[in-house]
C-alpha cells in the first residue's frame, strides 16, 4: 500500500518511539515539512530495566513495551493516521538480542521496528526543535536526556556543528548508582561528581571549543524528553501534561538546583506525591535532573529552555520514501 505523499493537503502520520525508559506516540498532520500534533501520549514500560550491564533484553519489559505499542498503534488508527512507523532508540541499539523486541512489536503490533543510530536521533531531535520558529534562528545546544543515552546536538538551523551521544541515560545511571531510600545529600555529592567528572573526560574537550565558537552568550541549553518535561510540570504544579504550559518555558540554573538538592532529600514515597512527577517516574527523575544539573554546571549555562519537539516531528516529516526534512 502507497504512503500518501505531504503535500499540499495534510496527511495524518503517527510515530511510535520506543525508547528505553518509555514509548511515546505522536500522531500528527503533516504538510510540507510543518507539523500539526493531533494526539501525544506516553507509557512508562522501562525497556532497560534488568538491560545493564549485560545488554540483554527481559522478557517482562519487552512484553510490556510490545503491549504498549500495539495499544498505541490503535489509538493512532482511531484517530485517523493513515500510516504508523516504530523507532527504537538507545537500548534497541546496544542490545545484543534486539530481534527479541522487534518479534515481539511484530507479533503484538504488526509493525516492523526501525533501530535508528544515535547521529540520526540527534539529528532528528534538532529538526524537530527547530520546526519551531521560536527556536529556528538561534544557535542551540540541544540536549535530549534518555533513559540509556544522552544526545548533545550544537548548531544553528539546518547549520549542525556537533553532535555526540554518551551512555549516560537516567535509567542506566539510576540502576548503577542505586542510590538508598532516601538518597540524602551524600549520595547527590558523590553523584554530582561521578557525572562532573565523566562529562569532562567523555565530552567536555570536544564541546568547549565549538561552543567558544559561537559569539559569547548566543548558544541557548534547550532540553526535550520526559525529564525536561517533567521539570516544567513540577515547576509550575501542573497535574497533567499542557503542551501550551511547557513548551518554551526556561527554567533558571538555581531553580533546577533546587529541585535536585530536594528530590534528592526526599523519600520515595514523598517523591511520588509531588504534583507534576508522574509517580512511576519518581525514582528516574533523580537522575534525570542530575544529568541537567552537571551540564549546566559543566558548560557553564544559567538558563535551561524546553521544548516539546523532537524526532517524533521529524520522523513524521522524513517519512520513508517522502525524501528528507525541507
Amino acid at each position: 500500500m502507497a504512503v500518501p505523499e505531504a503535500g499540499p493537503f495534510p496527511v495524518r502520520r503517527a510515530v511510535v518511539e520506543i525508547g528505553t525508559n518509555s514509548v511515546k506516540l505522536l500522531v500528527g498532520d503533516v504538510r510540507g515539512g510543518e507539523v500539526e500534533p493531533v494526539l501525544e501520549l506516553s507509557r512508562q514500560t522501562r525497556l532497560g530495566r534488568g538491560f545493564y550491564p549485560h545488554r540483554q533484553l527481559q522478557p517482562g519489559p519487552v512484553n510490556e513495551t510490545a503491549a504498549a505499542v500495539a495499544a498505541f498503534c490503535r489509538r493512532a488508527r482511531d484517530a485517523g493516521a493513515t500510516a504508523v512507523r516504530a523507532l527504537a532508540t538507545s537500548a534497541a541499539r546496544e542490545a545484543l538480542n534486539p530481534e527479541r523486541l522487534l518479534e515481539a512489536v511484530r507479533a503484538a503490533a504488526g509493525l516492523e521496528v526501525e533501530i535508528i543510530t544515535g547521529e540520526l536521533e540527534a539529528r532528528w531531535g534538532f529538526a524537530g526543535v527547530t520546526s519551531d520558529p521560536r527556536w529556528r534562528d538561534h544557535a542551540l545546544l540541544l540536549l535530549d536526556v534518555g533513559g540509556g543515552s544522552t544526545e548533545f546536538t550544537l548548531g544553528r538551523g539546518g547549520d549542525l556543528r556537533f553532535h555526540g551521544s554518551l551512555p549516560l541515560g537516567a535509567v542506566r545511571l539510576l540502576e548503577e548508582l542505586a542510590p538508598p531510600d532516601p538518597p540524602g545529600p551524600a549520595g547527590l555529592a558523590r553523584a554530582r561528581r561521578r557525572v562532573g567528572e565523566f562529562l569532562e573526560s567523555q565530552l567536555a574537550g570536544e564541546l568547549r571549543p565549538r561552543l567558544a565558537a559561537f559569539a559569547p552568550g548566543t548558544v541557548s541549553l534547550t532540553g526535550i524528553g520526559g525529564t525536561a518535561t517533567v521539570l516544567v510540570m513540577m515547576a509550575r504544579g501542573l497535574t497533567r501534561f499542557e503542551r501550551t504550559a511547557v513548551d518554551g518555558y526556561r527554567l533558571r540554573r538555581d531553580d533546577l538546583t533546587g529541585w535536585l538538592e530536594r528530590l534528592w532529600a526526599l523519600p520515595l514515597a514523598r517523591r511520588r506525591q509531588i504534583p507534576g512527577l508522574p509517580p512511576e517516574r519518581a525514582d528516574v527523575i533523580l537522575t534525570g535532573v542530575l544529568i541537567y544539573d552537571a551540564v549546566m554546571s559543566c558548560f557553564g549555562f544559567a538558563v535551561l529552555g524546553v521544548s516539546t519537539r523532537g524526532l517524533r516531528h521529524a520522523a513524521l516529516v522524513e517519512w520513508p520514501g517522502s525524501g528528507p526534512v525541507p
